[in-house]
């Protein structure tokens, strides 16, 4: 085991996880006050524990199929609207041990994506930040323990989101696993619907749904849900970025996941960022229910995704008790049924229009939002969407 007690400039704090070395990214030496973290005082977690140090503690959560993980979220508020953030951390890492810091920050267009401290430049400035340690060990090998924490903002420039909407043609894998507990602490349920991505920067809490995509199948149904898990194969593949901002595999253009290259290509000796042989090159895994019912797939398919996070359009979220939600053809529920949006997805919405009066979590309505051609939700069960034209 080592210690690290180290001022970062954001870093990934890990002992043996194999990965690219990354371009530094320029900053002001002009730091804010400091900001120490109470370790204890979480506003969200799930598999940690904070007695003498921040932990993992006994729960099921796994990443990537086969991690150990846990994670804490803490809340910031700044004087002074920032962009840049460096971190102070104490921590003791065992080999085969990962921590990582990450932040993310609100702003009129919603949430950032989740920003390690290695590149920890939001794409706007905000005074709303959330700071998140997650933690993650493989069977066999102790936690690592965070001791201290500290977050800086500095005067670092915005960084320049990406300029073109985030949508790929992937492989799309079915997660299964029904009774496990995915990353975020959500404990997997038959028919569930959610997804899992590579990374880490797109994970939504567990009864949130901050980062949700739209998956369409080649049959032409499509499927709202949440990112609840980390996986297939990595947790550093942002691959729906651009290049300058992806975090790992930079030398891949944008859209073409880091199993899928090394899959198809022998990219990285064929192997994913723990050295396993990749067996298939899946960059999202699906759970049962978005799979079966909201896909209609018989089996592992291409599929079309978009990262909805990465949107403009007016955006709202799905509301029901507990199943998902239909999506039809027309305005009406004696349409045909062509998706459906799981529980808490983020939906954006094109337009507006009248169509049958129906009654949901929202209340009694008329009124239908159209997602996509061809592709209707009540906006009985759809809140926060805001001013939105008419079809």
């Amino acid at each position: 085991m080592r210690s690290i007690q180290i001022t970062l400039a954001g870093a990934l704090v890990a002992a043996s996880v194999a990965g690219h070395a990354e371009p530094s990214v320029a900053r002001s030496a002009r730091p804010t006050a400091d900001q120490w973290i109470d370790l204890g005082a979480y506003t969200e977690h799930t598999n940690v524990t904070a007695d003498g140090g921040l932990r993992l503690g006994a729960e099921a959560n796994r990443a990537a199929g086969s991690l150990r993980t846990g994670l804490a979220v803490y809340p910031l508020a700044l004087a002074v609207p920032a962009a840049g953030f460096t971190a102070t951390v104490d921590a003791d890492v065992p080999a085969g041990a990962e921590l990582a810091v990450d932040v993310r920050g609100h702003g009129e267009a919603g949430w950032s994506e989740w920003t390690p401290v290695p590149d920890a430049v939001l794409p706007f400035r905000v005074r709303d930040v959330e700071v998140r340690a997650m933690l993650s060990a493989p069977d066999g090998v102790a936690s690592p323990v965070l001791r201290s924490l500290t977050v800086s903002a500095t005067a670092a420039r915005a960084l320049a989101p990406a300029d073109e909407k985030a949508t790929f043609r992937v492989f799309a894998t079915r997660e299964g696993l029904v009774g496990g507990t995915t990353a975020n602490g959500h404990k997997i349920r038959k028919r569930d619907h959610f997804v899992a991505l590579p990374s880490r920067r797109g994970l939504s809490g567990r009864r949130g749904g901050n980062y949700s995509v739209r998956v369409c199948a080649d049959n032409g149904r499509c499927a709202w849900a949440p990112v609840w898990d980390v996986g297939p194969w990595n947790t550093r593949d942002d691959y729906w970025n651009p290049p300058r901002l992806r975090q790992s595999w930079r030398d891949l253009p944008r859209g073409r996941p880091q199993a899928q290259a090394a899959y198809q290509g022998g990219y990285h000796g064929g192997r994913d960022q723990f050295g396993r042989r990749v067996k298939n090159p899946a960059g999202i895994d699906l759970a049962d229910g978005m799979f079966w019912d909201g896909l209609k797939l018989t089996g592992n398919s291409w599929v079309t995704v978009t990262y909805l996070w990465a949107g403009s359009a007016p955006a709202g979220y799905v509301h029901t008790g507990g199943a998902p939600l239909r999506v039809r053809r027309g305005p009406s529920t004696a349409t045909t049924a062509v998706g459906t949006a799981g529980r808490f997805s983020q939906v954006r919405v094109e337009c507006r229009t009248a169509g049958q009066s129906v009654s949901g979590a929202m209340g009694t309505t008329s009124a239908w939002y159209r997602l996509a051609a061809d592709k209707y939700v009540s906006a009985a069960y759809v809140s926060g969407v805001g001013e939105v034209p008419g079809c």
